[in-house]
């Protein structure tokens, strides 16, 4: 379970994440959504500790990063490290053991090729799968579905209900309403660093609905197409 308390954040004067209050537990999958901007990825940085924070963070863990897997939408490679050494870079440090990482390679990377020169799909697939084989109890994934191909967001989704199973902690940002829909057990929108509501299953197409009308509106009609 992660409890989070009155947590904000400021970069300067600047609050981007104002007096949030949250809880995710275990065997249970959390969609935040929001516009761009409204404060996701600075909050899912605050729970990795990659970031500092006013307020409080709590877990069963002793040392909550240490336990949790983090997808960004763009992750960082060095230049020279290739796929393979990508993977067992991010699984020594959690003195994890994996043997033949080859048959582990599940979406069909180019292990021996740098990193580097992989498409943006490509990197979040590897960037993906190292974080599968740290064997973590947490996972946070922002924007997994996003730039990756249809039978990789497939295998993906299939990933994300088998960690229901397992009892993992997993928390989802992304701009694919159906993909938080078909996996989520709740969703919570969030607005200028605020979560403003929280919906359950039952609730999930009033608030695709609510979405639409707030982010559409008549912005389309403004464009008079003909």
């Amino acid at each position: 379970m992660i409890k989070i308390k009155k947590l904000s954040k400021f970069y300067g004067k600047k609050q981007v994440l104002n007096s949030i209050n949250l809880e995710f537990k275990k065997g249970k999958i959390y969609g935040i959504v929001g516009e761009n901007g409204a404060g996701k990825t600075t909050l899912f940085r605050c729970i990795s500790g990659l970031e500092n924070y006013k307020g409080h963070i709590s877990s069963d863990h002793t040392k909550l990063k240490d336990h949790l897997g983090l997808l960004l939408t763009e992750p960082f490679f060095f230049s020279k490290i290739t796929g393979k050494e990508y993977i067992r870079l991010l699984t020594n440090a959690r003195q994890t053991e994996v043997i033949n990482i080859e048959d582990k390679n599940i979406f069909d990377l180019p292990l021996n090729q740098y990193a580097s020169t992989y498409s943006t799909g490509m990197k979040k697939k590897l960037a993906l799968t190292a974080i599968l084989l740290q064997e973590n109890n947490v996972f946070i994934l922002d924007e997994p579905f996003n730039g990756v191909d249809i039978q990789s967001n497939l295998i993906i989704t299939e990933i994300i209900e088998r960690f229901k199973k397992l009892e993992k902690t997993v928390i989802i940002s992304s701009h694919i309403f159906s993909t938080l829909a078909n996996t989520c057990d709740e969703i919570y929108l969030m607005k200028n660093g605020e979560i403003i509501k929280k919906v359950e299953q039952e609730g999930f197409n009033n608030l695709e609905k609510e979405m639409k009308e707030f982010i559409v509106g008549n912005r389309i009609d403004k464009l008079e197409l003909k």
